[in-house]
């Protein structure tokens, strides 16, 4: 058995302003509020992810270790995207990628670096409008993450790894060292639906590698791991 990606999820400070934002942007239905104050934006399609924005009195510090790749048909698509992302609160962002770069590199209302890619980028053709979620990370933690999800590996060189779903939709792709200063806690991972059982699950992705983590959640349903790299996750309960 294996897990399945049921949500993105991104701490906020003022998580209904950053919910406004990416349902706009992304053109995603904002589906409701839960009572710990999460608000979900649906996923897409049955290759997709729900994203789910969840309150955090922290600040963000650091870089985030994982951001948003968005595709563009044309150049005047990226046009119109980067426009509507700073009418909505973004705003330009110098990770040093110099002049020449045919990309743009935004931040969103809290900080949260994504990226507005050129059109013809073929990697990314056909991925829809999240086109990756571009992370930093070991080869050895692509290759633990295609295990977990069961997704094809469709890059591994010069140890940059990268997976997508069998259904298509977003990739999830992992730069090769070295790697970024972490954070205490990441403001974005990933929450596992099992398919079966919760502790077999947690025991499988023990397995491979992931390790069981206490963050100060407390008595909760889910379960907190981290990944080879120290990146948190959740298992939520099993189907």
């Amino acid at each position: 058995m294996s897990s399945q990606w049921e949500a993105l999820v991104i701490d906020a400070n003022d998580p209904e302003r950053l919910a406004r934002f990416w349902s706009a942007l992304l053109d995603r239905e904002i589906t409701g509020t839960d009572d710990d104050g999460v608000i979900t934006l649906a996923a897409v399609d049955g290759a997709g992810f729900a994203i789910d924005i969840e309150p955090t009195r922290h600040p963000k510090t650091l870089p985030n270790r994982m951001h948003f790749d968005l595709t563009s048909e044309s150049a005047d698509a990226q046009e119109a995207t980067v426009a509507r992302a700073l009418e909505l609160g973004a705003s330009h962002l110098d990770v040093g990628q110099g002049a020449d770069a045919e990309h743009v590199v935004l931040q969103d209302p809290e900080g949260n670096e994504f990226c507005v890619i050129e059109p013809g980028n073929r990697f990314l053709a056909g991925c829809g409008t999240i086109g990756a979620l571009s992370c930093d990370g070991t080869r050895e933690v692509g290759l633990f993450w295609q295990q977990a999800l069961d997704w094809p590996l469709v890059w591994d060189q010069d140890e940059e790894t990268a997976i997508q779903s069998p259904h298509g939709g977003t990739k999830v792709t992992w730069g090769g060292p070295p790697l970024i200063e972490k954070p205490a806690k990441n403001r974005w991972h990933f929450d596992l639906r099992p398919r079966g059982d919760q502790a077999e699950e947690v025991a499988r992705l023990e397995a491979l590698g992931a390790t069981r983590t206490d963050i100060g959640q407390g008595q909760v349903s889910w379960v907190v791991m981290r990944d080879p790299d120290g990146n948190e996750f959740c298992v939520l309960s099993g189907r």
